[in-house]
């Protein structure tokens, strides 16, 4: 499956020369998009400092084993109950493995990168539940995180 973020009009010129070299080579292609706004760098940037704490405090794991742990327990379930496509390659490829080999699947399996706004919002939101009684994760006192 081939995705494109359109952001501009270069990217826009772009993917219609992929699409139109991907129809040229197949004979026929399925085409889906969504125009919600992508994660934002600030919910990006908090999951990782919230991974980073979590690694120091509990000291358990490292902060790459931490980002693995929540997307599979976190992030998995969202995108999985609201993206069909993501529900099938997931049940497909990593629904059948060990637990151990989800975890390391992780490493490599886009989960939080896929999400919406809305759906990091609801994962921030099931990390800090997750963690809470553990590690006092916290949002930033900004405006981008009042909603």
């Amino acid at each position: 499956m081939t995705t494109a973020r359109i952001h501009s009009a270069e990217s826009l010129s772009a993917t219609i020369g992929q699409i139109r070299a991907d129809l040229k080579a197949h004979g026929w292609l399925r085409l889906s998009w969504r125009h919600d706004r992508d994660r934002t760098a600030a919910q990006n940037a908090l999951s990782h400092v919230w991974y980073e704490q979590v690694a120091n405090e509990l000291r358990e794991d490292t902060a790459l084993g931490v980002k693995c742990f929540c997307k599979l327990h976190y992030g998995v379930p969202i995108l999985r109950t609201e993206d069909e496509d993501f529900r099938a390659a997931y049940d497909a490829a990593i629904k059948p493995l060990a637990y151990e080999q989800k975890i390391a699947a992780m490493r490599y399996w886009p989960v939080t990168s896929l999400m919406s706004t809305a759906q990091l919002s609801e994962y921030l939101d099931a990390v800090k539940e997750g963690y809470a009684g553990r590690v006092m994760l916290e949002f930033p006192e900004d405006a981008r995180w009042a909603a």
